[in-house]
């Protein structure tokens, strides 16, 4: 459980950091391509969240 939560946590903040970085200080293709794996990190981590809540609790 926590494992996950650390995840989801690191893909947060990686893609907020990875969204920050390409609008604000960087310009050009390479924006675009940190951007993309920003949003698809946000993407897979919104994935994660959503598969633990409907997963419920095991025990």
């Amino acid at each position: 459980m926590y494992i996950s939560f650390a995840g989801i946590i690191s893909l947060f903040l990686l893609a907020v950091g990875l969204i920050y970085l390409s609008r604000y200080k960087l310009k050009g293709f390479l924006s675009v391509m940190i951007a993309v794996f920003a949003y698809l990190f946000m993407i897979f981590g919104g994935i994660i969240i959503f598969y633990i809540v409907l997963s419920g609790p095991t025990a």
